[in-house]
């Protein structure tokens, strides 16, 4: 049985390093060094190559290095491999002291303190009081609670919106379509952490922020088809929305000339959210590869039908 991995070679060199000092019983490989390709049952990547499944005949399961899947093309895969997304608590730690530095820069109005700064002017503004301030999570999953769970000492109106209905203490749950804009109409700071599917692309569009309070402001750590750029380059430059701050793009990096680069209401961060860190994931993979090992269901197997 061995474990193959697709990774860059630093990241690489420790998880082989775990591997033979915490469970030397799995043949931990890296890619491109395969070996025997019929022996390799396990395969964990970031973004696996095409036909795994006929690179390697004996393929049980393909462990994501991410907490999404959408950059599998999973109608390739055939059904009996089970795709299994990254459960790593450093992933969410992550996304959690991002989604808080994001969201209470712009609730104490640091880009407007900084375009002040720039223009030397000095000037403060009322402060709204955080219990008066509506910060709405559309996706309600494991990084989704865990950020409005890491919001709540703040004081903020915690609301959040997900596909199905959920009850999370401490926030005001919206679920499915009807829903969606009675939710948008609460946000003044919206957070995106939303999985990929073909029914979540291109959400924050002009309709989704025509429905936001006029100034409200957007941070995207999603992914980013989740986001049609043009129309939120249109709703700052309107207005509509007061700030942004995106650390996810359709194409990454960026064009030299992409207006993102100069906006003056939109922060630009190069996909730093949150990484996969072997020392924090490491208990987690080996947890899976010994569920599988005895027969027992994984942790975070996606559903192919919802694709997360």
């Amino acid at each position: 049985m061995a474990l193959l991995f697709k990774v860059d070679d630093s990241r690489g060199s420790v998880w082989k390093s775990l591997f033979e000092q915490h469970a030397p019983d799995i043949d931990v490989r890296l890619w491109p060094d395969i070996g025997d390709p019929s022996q390799v049952r396990y395969f964990a990547a970031w973004q696996p190559p095409h036909d795994l499944h006929t690179r390697f005949p004996n393929l049980d399961v393909i462990f994501a290095t991410s907490a999404g899947v959408d950059q599998f093309d999973l109608g390739e895969l055939p059904g009996y491999i089970q795709v299994v997304r990254m459960l790593d608590p450093g992933i969410a730690q992550g996304i959690i002291e991002y989604a808080c530095f994001a969201v209470l820069s712009l609730h104490r109005q640091v880009p407007l303190y900084l375009r002040q700064q720039r223009a030397r002017v000095w000037q403060d503004h009322e402060l709204t009081p955080a219990r008066r301030r509506r910060v709405g999570v559309m996706g309600l999953g494991n990084l989704g609670v865990a950020v409005t769970q890491a919001l709540r000492p703040f004081g903020f109106e915690l609301r959040g919106w997900a596909r199905s209905h959920k009850h999370i203490d401490g926030v005001q749950c919206f679920a499915g379509d009807v829903q969606l804009k009675p939710f948008l109409a609460q946000c003044d700071i919206l957070i995106c952490l939303l999985p990929l599917t073909d029914d979540t692309r291109g959400v924050l569009n002009a309709q989704t922020f025509a429905a936001m309070p006029k100034g409200a402001q957007l941070i995207n750590l999603g992914r980013g088809g989740h986001l049609i750029e043009r129309d939120l380059l249109d709703a700052l430059d309107s207005g509509q929305l007061s700030d942004a701050v995106v650390d996810v793009l359709e194409d990454e990096p960026p064009s030299p000339d992409h207006p993102f680069w100069s906006h003056p209401n939109l922060w630009l961060t190069p996909h730093i959210g949150a990484n996969t860190s072997p020392d924090t994931a490491f208990e987690v993979l080996l947890g899976n590869l010994r569920r599988h090992q005895r027969g027992e269901a994984m942790h975070g197997v996606i559903a192919r039908h919802q694709g997360y």
